[in-house]
């Protein structure tokens, strides 16, 4: 499947501000990166993960529209409970497909004094102009990205998500570059992820980065299915059970999630990896 150009299509505004294409919010979330977070699921994927649990994101353009305004709107009545790690997370759906909403968003949100969170596969992620500039601008005002590593290896990785996973590795190279602090998540699923020989290339992988505040597994699991029943897609892991206890124990070690804690005492700002 070719890389689709994220800015083929116009960017959407109303009263001078960028329309963004919103999926669901979580008032009160405590997975989506440092903190209590309020977190907005952007609308829209390219990627046709295997295991997806939320198909109903993938779709472009459609969604409920809002203004940065009106997000910030509807979060800073929360904003006692985020103290000093919380915030607002943009999450999808992929939202750098929506890069000048984020852009816009999280400024303000900097102005504010607010910590931001970006969400990403790193799908659409590119070196080419004018994206790139505007990514770069979008670095200086968030503080800390969740890095979804889908597989290490580029042709299983295509297998399973649709796509390769050059573009995305080199995002991580450049976060580690200029030193933006990232949680790396991968999700294990038997069979596909859940192989040592994968494992051990992801955490050879990972050590070469220098920013690098978390490791976490995420378990395979199947509560979405449902919703492929509903949208009469056709979910291509049935009969692909969760992994056990001891598999997901497995993967923490050969990961050496425990080496990375730098997430227990983050703060916006203050880096707590060893550059």
């Amino acid at each position: 499947m070719r890389e689709k150009n994220p800015l083929l299509k116009p960017v959407p505004m109303r009263d001078g501000q960028v329309e963004g294409y919103v999926h669901s919010i979580e008032t009160f979330g405590a997975v989506d990166g440092p903190g209590i977070r309020f977190v907005v699921f952007m609308q829209g994927c390219h990627m046709r993960c295997k295991f997806c649990h939320n198909p109903d994101t993938w779709k472009t353009n459609v969604g409920t529209k809002m203004t940065s305004d009106e997000v910030l709107e509807q979060a800073l009545p929360y904003k006692a409970f985020w103290g000093d790690q919380g915030g607002i997370t943009l999450s999808g759906g992929e939202i750098l497909l929506q890069i000048d909403f984020a852009l816009e968003l999280f400024t303000k949100c900097k102005e504010l004094g607010i910590s931001t969170c970006l969400d990403t596969c790193g799908q659409p992620f590119t070196r080419r102009q004018p994206w790139f500039d505007k990514f770069q601008k979008l670095m200086d005002v968030t503080d800390i990205l969740l890095v979804d590593i889908k597989h290490i290896n580029s042709d299983e990785h295509k297998r399973l998500t649709g796509f390769p996973n050059e573009n995305i590795l080199d995002l991580t190279r450049y976060l580690s570059d200029i030193g933006k602090p990232v949680w790396i998540r991968h999700v294990l699923i038997p069979g596909i992820t859940d192989i040592d020989k994968y494992l051990m290339e992801l955490d050879a992988y990972i050590k070469t980065l220098h920013n690098v505040e978390k490791v976490e597994i995420l378990p395979y699991h199947t509560m979405g299915v449902h919703k492929y029943h509903e949208m009469g897609i056709k979910y291509r892991l049935e009969g692909v059970e969760p992994p056990t206890e001891d598999r997901v124990k497995n993967a923490q070690e050969l990961l050496h999630c425990d080496d990375y804690r730098g997430y227990l005492s983050w703060r916006p700002g203050i880096k707590t990896f060893n550059p």
